[in-house]
């Protein structure tokens, strides 16, 4: 994983060139943005547990064959793995939108995470709609402006949004 300076840091140096004015100024619209994306990330994490809980509870709403005899989060084991599971891929897309990458949700979350799924009997598409339901509360928490450092926040919302899907079809 790397951050973007570190990345476009490496680039340059692998082409044996000086930083050109493009990723100059790159950078110092990361750093301008950098407290937007630190109150996003405080707030999703600030709001984790009720984020997944909230989200856990309208997809077993939707879905009550889950927590029915029988079901993938029948008993509690399986219910307290499931939203172990949710927080864990909610913490991954808070480190990705922290620096604005996703390798690190990816090579540390997601890879893999699939067959994982697969091989438990889990069902990979009500595991996605677990975390649309996350990404809609966590999109409505950081969208809400109050305690938001002014300016526009529409890319990073969509950048937001981009990780939640990223995890959503890994796992579908």
């Amino acid at each position: 994983m790397f951050d973007a300076f570190t990345k476009v840091v490496a680039q340059a140096d692998a082409r044996g060139e000086f930083l050109n004015a493009g990723q100059i100024d790159a950078l110092s619209s990361v750093v301008a943005d950098s407290f937007k994306r630190m109150d996003a990330v405080n707030r999703i994490t600030s709001n984790a547990s009720k984020i997944v809980t909230n989200a856990a509870r309208e997809l077993f709403e939707q879905q009550p064959a889950l927590i029915a005899p029988g079901g993938n989060a029948y008993t509690h084991r399986r219910m307290a793995a499931c939203l172990r599971d949710m927080e864990i891929v909610l913490r991954y897309i808070t480190y990705a939108t922290f620096t604005g990458d996703a390798s690190v949700l990816e090579d540390r979350c997601l890879n893999g995470l699939r067959e994982t799924y697969l091989a438990l009997g889990v069902p990979g598409a009500s595991v996605a709609e677990g975390i649309r339901k996350m990404k809609d509360a966590a999109v409505a928490i950081v969208n809400d402006r109050n305690g938001i450092t002014p300016g526009d926040c529409s890319a990073l919302l969509s950048e937001i949004g981009t990780y939640f899907d990223r995890a959503a079809a890994a796992v579908a």
